[in-house]
């Protein structure tokens, strides 16, 4: 498994790192990966626990002197890689190291681009985390084709070059996880999903919070207009045609003309719609632009 990295990024989890931080490291030299740490601007000692394993060959420490983000800390792990394949894994302990090696066989094997690690049928989520996580699976599925179950899911392996291509497309935040998996599927990348084991975390609490879940659904909102910006415009242009047609048609029938009210929504739906159009070309533009890096 010398074509593979290990990153995984840290913030604020020392009472989870110790055992969780030795297992992943003895695992990666016992397979000859490389292992990288991303220290997001801990304030909890995490980045002196993580310093400790800067003398290892193996092992590569990087830092953000402040605190930039889930998806920045992922961004600057993917950038350091240099093997062809990488993994992320989350640094509260719920991975299995043997998980790994599983999707490691899953993305070589059936030469895919992107393998997730699917946490399906695992452990329950709160009742509102649960249902923000169906929201926003079901809104994705709405806007556009997706074949995934877990979008969110923090193990994921990548043909790195690819990943790194996207970066660019990509936010700093939570929502980084879920939109990087949008990114493949719109770019008709390979994408399967192999179902991992995840264990309950035993200290602190997830990051994860209605902001989150808000910022995730912007994002996910962003993608489609970049990728399919009329699967927005033109059901909203549709959506006015036929409000002004029910506000506008008694008035006609009752021969007293086109209304205000009318006028206002032909305006409106031809806008959206030529904003959809503007928003194609546009959408084209970065696309390309991204294909020729």
């Amino acid at each position: 498994m010398h074509r593979l990295s290990v990153i995984m990024p840290v913030y604020n989890e020392h009472m989870n790192l110790g055992e969780w931080l030795s297992e992943v490291s003895d695992y990666c030299f016992e397979k000859g990966c490389r292992l990288i740490l991303v220290d997001d601007g801990s304030t909890d000692g995490s980045g002196a626990i993580v310093n400790t394993f800067s003398h290892f060959e193996h092992v590569t420490v990087l830092r953000h002197k402040l605190n930039k983000g889930y998806g920045a800390a992922l961004k600057t792990g993917l950038q350091a890689c240099q093997t062809e394949y990488a993994v992320t894994i989350d640094a509260d302990g719920q991975h299995f190291t043997g998980d790994i090696e599983r999707l490691f066989q899953v993305i070589t094997s059936a030469d895919a681009d992107l393998v997730v690690g699917s946490r399906q049928n695992q452990l329950k989520a709160s009742f509102f985390r649960g249902m923000g996580k169906r929201f926003i699976r079901n809104l994705a599925r709405v806007l556009m084709t997706v074949p995934v179950h877990d979008l969110n899911s923090g193990m994921k392996m990548y043909r790195t070059g690819l990943a790194v291509k996207y970066l660019p497309l990509l936010p700093d935040t939570m929502a980084f996880s879920d939109i990087i998996t949008l990114v493949f599927l719109n770019n008709r990348d390979l994408v399967l999903e192999e179902p991992i084991r995840v264990k309950a975390r035993i200290h602190g609490k997830s990051a994860i919070t209605l902001q989150t879940a808000f910022q995730t659904i912007m994002e996910v909102i962003h993608i489609v207009i970049l990728f399919n910006p009329m699967k927005i415009f033109l059901p909203l242009s549709l959506l006015c045609f036929i409000g002004t047609v029910a506000w506008g048609l008694p008035f006609i029938l009752q021969g007293r003309g086109v209304s205000m009210g009318s006028l206002l929504g032909i305006i409106t739906t031809l806008l959206l719609f030529l904003l959809g159009l503007i928003a194609e070309q546009l959408s084209l533009i970065r696309r390309n632009q991204i294909k020729n890096n």
